[in-house]
């Protein structure tokens, strides 16, 4: 099985703030579960680097643009080892070979005769790169904005459009049958509503400024911006060779967005590839938006959510984890000081740290550091092992599912079955009275730890190699398929060193 997982690729027009950082982690994420599957994974992120507010945010600083693009994709780039990611390609749309990819793509839609030059009028939004119906706009007190809060003025020019109004019935033919194609499914209904309500033809070229890919044979059109950075998904997979292995491989991706630009992944993305003779995207994912402290984030109000701060105050295994166990994937989330504390303290510290810590401190100060695998399981042994088990299915099937949250809440269940259970087997109380079942509890509990850390290692992966440095284990030689029948005769320890200190309220 193959895999390829793409963040949206990030406008440069200023700094990295934590939304990024929520997309990115989440594609890092699902790329190392599929990895643990034993699938051949890409993973694909970038920057946006094209654009009227990109040309506006250089002149603002009196920068060269391309100076200025080449300063903001680093750190994009730089941003990754940080949040603990592993990519397999970062792309700018200012390379050369996606100049070459977007005008390939181009000129391909206009050979299959969707292209056509024609005048263009109607409310643009800038920050936004977007054309909205009026229908769309809301009346303030400063003239109309977009659903985003963008403003917008009214624009004339010349321009190319991409006869998008044919794609209407296929696209919808398509989603039809493929009701998993869009995630959640809200953002599914949401997406056929916008195709049924009736698509235009789309303007697809700029006039009124230059920093772009230009229009093959033309003197004054650049591309615009969403045809542009939208191609970068297969640029990446060396298109348009589509008989490179890159491509026969890993096309059609899977691409996780913000749910404000669903629109240009799932309507005209589509249909530009369909219009080029080329298969649609696999799956589009659609996750929400956070709030820091109960207000809506943005830079007017100053309470913009800096990954780097935020990490090196709680660390960056606990970031990762509250991010995907507080909300679900999909939903808008808070971000909260008092709430990352007490899930991290409860989830974290608790219930995994200390269940790690104080059974391996045991182990070695009372059965010389090693455990052997038992003769014989006690039914209630049976019943836990089961239990993992059934956790790992359900594990599988949320996963598969993009249900991080649900995944997550799954283990720590079960996790809290296993306490129970260290509770009332009490081996400090059965070293007294049964030194031999003292050992097998010993056992039976470090082997499902052991399991629980393998399938946490997506979320938190530099904790669980400390983790299993305490067992002498490696997670290159551990994976889903080889997991639940995992059992060695002996498991040696080394002496084990807090994983998850925590967090003072």
């Amino acid at each position: 099985m193959t895999y390829f997982i793409t963040t949206p690729i990030y406008y440069v027009n200023d700094a990295p703030h934590i939304g990024h950082a929520y997309t990115t982690i989440a594609c890092d994420i699902l790329s190392r579960y599929n990895k643990l599957k034993g699938d051949k994974t890409f993973f694909l992120t970038g920057t946006d680097e094209h654009g009227q507010k990109v040309e506006k945010a250089a002149l603002s600083k009196k920068k060269d643009t391309q100076n200025f693009v080449d300063e903001m994709s680093q750190n994009f780039r730089d941003l990754i080892p940080f949040l603990g990611c592993q990519i397999d390609d970062f792309i700018r749309t200012t390379e050369e070979r996606h100049k070459i990819a977007t005008q390939f793509l181009w000129n391909k839609l206009k050979d299959n005769d969707q292209i056509y030059l024609s005048n263009y009028e109607g409310w643009y939004s800038i920050r936004d790169e977007a054309f909205y119906l009026e229908s769309e706009l809301t009346k303030t007190e400063n003239g109309l904005i977009a659903p985003s809060g963008a403003p917008v003025e009214w624009v004339k020019e010349q321009s190319y459009f991409f006869k998008l109004s044919q794609w209407e019935d296929k696209l919808l033919e398509y989603y039809e049958k493929n009701p998993d194609s869009i995630l959640p499914r809200s953002r599914y209904n949401e997406v056929l509503s916008f195709i049924r309500g009736g698509l235009k033809d789309l303007s697809i070229s700029r006039t009124t400024f230059k920093w772009g890919v230009q229009v093959p044979d033309t003197e004054n059109h650049v591309m615009y911006v969403w045809i542009d950075a939208l191609c970068n998904y297969i640029t990446a997979l060396n298109y348009p060779n589509t008989d490179h292995d890159s491509f026969k491989t890993f096309w059609p991706g899977i691409h996780v967005v913000g749910k404000d630009i669903l629109r240009f992944h799932a309507v005209y993305w589509p249909a530009f590839l369909m219009a080029a003779g080329l298969e649609p995207p696999k799956q589009i994912f659609a996750h929400g938006w956070w709030t820091n402290e109960g207000q809506k984030i943005s830079k007017s109000v100053g309470n913009i959510i800096n990954p780097y701060e935020i990490i090196d105050t709680y660390g960056l295994d606990q970031i990762r984890f509250f991010l995907f166990r507080e909300v679900p994937f999909g939903n808008d989330g808070d971000f909260s000081k008092d709430a990352i504390a007490q899930r991290v303290n409860a989830d974290l510290s608790n219930n995994y740290g200390n269940l790690i810590q104080r059974i391996s401190s045991f182990i070695i100060k009372n059965s010389d550091s090693a455990v052997s695998k038992p003769q014989n399981y006690k039914e209630i042994d049976h019943q836990l092992l089961k239990s993992f088990d059934e956790t790992l299915v359900n594990y599988i099937k949320n996963m598969n599912s993009f249900q991080i949250d649900k995944a997550l809440k799954n283990i720590f269940d079960y996790l809290s079955e296993v306490n129970a259970y260290v509770d009332s087997q009490a081996p400090w109380s059965l070293k007294k009275t049964d030194d031999q079942r003292m050992k097998d509890v010993l056992y039976l509990v470090t082997l499902i730890t052991i399991k629980i850390s393998v399938i946490l290692y997506p979320v938190i992966p530099s904790s669980i190699d400390k983790a299993l440095k305490i067992y002498n284990l490696s997670i290159d030689n551990l994976n889903l398929n080889n997991i639940e029948h995992f059992s060695p005769d002996l498991i040696n320890l080394n002496i084990p060193k807090p994983l998850f200190p925590r967090i003072d309220l």
